[in-house]
């Protein structure tokens, strides 16, 4: 009588399943055997994520083997979740369970037609609750571009890595960074991180058998900001072939030097010029009235660069003088003269560019603005430049070229 309610409950049971789930291991009414044996004396040993179990094996010569069956706890009906294919087994785990977690099980013979006997009574499972993660996790904060994490190894030994997640303030989400694999590595340094940056991390532990524990407490972390923007830069625009490109000095404590940054133009792509340690830097070029653009950025012990400035300064090398103006050339009493006058007031001295057929002939170090020139033939032809030259020695053009014609008598 008691098989006789097994079988009926067990019918009623496939029949609901049949309609109400599309598993492939439910079998149909059909395929019940209420001849064939019955599992009996279930036992079974819980863990975190898995059950084992226990029952007496079964000598009828009709049982191929065994299945198992469960029911989650947020689920209407049983599923096969096993399949025992030696009836001489006694043993079998199920895997893959939710921890602290009450699961019903079920078991029965089947046969080699496919048939199977009716369910064994229910059997109650409950899952041991979830590992704890580290006792202790710790974030060191302010490193460049990255933030180091130290932990208090897990007590228990079956503990084979940690997982480290991060994420940020703005999202809920959770990735997964490190798998620290040993159970006595207790550190993690998260780098390339971006700077002045805050991030939140957590820890769990991984068994040997891949159980993954409950995370740890989020601790929250800030990579070092990068040094300040330098400030106050100036350009000179009146050196001869050079450029002093100066500023204020870093307030950083830990300031390691300065990068100064040059283009042609300031449009262009800024590229690495030089080095250095004080707040001044002299960009020597060859070129007079050379103009160039400037940035200038501080970098700290652990290579940190500041940001570079929005708008360049512009420098430019002094410009060479402008040409005299050229007087008159004239020749009387033995004599060709040449006057010219100043345009820019910056001539210190003049240079004279005397040309007779395919001769020419340069007179320097002239002061006045008068030259006097005896050494000349008669029916000669004769002309004549003036090149001012500053107190730094830049030179300017020639001026324009002034021309005299000695008589022949």
């Amino acid at each position: 009588m008691k098989h006789f309610h097994l079988l009926l409950s067990w019918t009623v049971l496939i029949l609901m399943i049949s309609g109400c789930q599309r598993s492939p291991f439910t079998p149909s009414a059909s395929m019940i055997d209420p001849n064939l044996p019955i599992v009996e004396s279930i036992k079974s040993i819980s863990d975190i994520t898995e059950v084992g179990f226990e029952w007496v094996p079964q000598q009828d010569e009709r049982v191929e083997g065994y299945y198992l069956y469960r029911l989650d706890p947020k689920k209407q009906d049983f599923e096969r979740v096993g399949n025992i294919e030696d009836k001489y087994a006694s043993h079998y785990v199920d895997e893959g369970l939710i921890p602290e977690t009450k699961y019903q099980y079920r078991m029965s013979t089947y046969a080699k037609s496919g048939q199977e006997s009716p369910p064994s009574d229910i059997h109650l499972a409950q899952t041991k609750k979830n590992l704890d993660s580290v006792p202790f996790v710790q974030a060191i904060v302010g490193l460049p571009n990255r933030v180091k994490l130290l932990w208090r190894p897990h007590p228990q030994e079956r503990v084979g890595s940690y997982i480290v997640e991060r994420n940020e303030l703005d999202t809920k989400t959770w990735k997964q960074v490190a798998h620290v694999k040993g159970r006595l590595n207790a550190e993690y340094i998260d780098a390339g991180l971006k700077d002045n940056h805050v991030y939140r991390y957590r820890v769990m532990v991984r068994t040997f058998d891949g159980i993954v524990s409950n995370p740890s407490e989020i601790v929250v972390a800030k990579t070092k900001p990068l040094p300040k923007m330098v400030e106050n830069i100036a350009a000179t625009r009146d050196l001869p072939k050079k450029i002093v490109i100066t500023w204020q000095a870093s307030s950083e404590e830990d300031l390691s030097h300065y990068r100064v940054y040059r283009a042609p133009t300031s449009m262009l792509f800024y590229t690495y010029l030089a080095k250095t340690d004080e707040p001044r830097y002299e960009d020597l070029i060859s070129s007079n009235g050379a103009d160039r653009y400037y940035k200038i950025t501080a970098v700290d012990t652990d290579g940190l660069e500041s940001l570079k400035q929005t708008a360049p300064i512009m420098g430019a090398t002094l410009d060479a003088p402008l040409p005299p103006a050229m007087t008159e050339g004239v020749y009387a009493n033995g004599q060709i003269t040449v006057t010219w006058s100043q345009v820019d007031g910056r001539a210190v001295k003049y240079s004279i560019v005397k040309r007779f057929g395919s001769e020419t002939q340069t007179i320097q170090e002239i002061s006045s603005k008068r030259f006097e020139d005896r050494a000349i033939e008669l029916g000669g032809r004769y002309t004549y430049e003036v090149i001012a030259i500053d107190e730094y020695g830049l030179a300017s053009k020639p001026s324009q070229r002034v021309l005299v014609q000695v008589p022949s008598e």
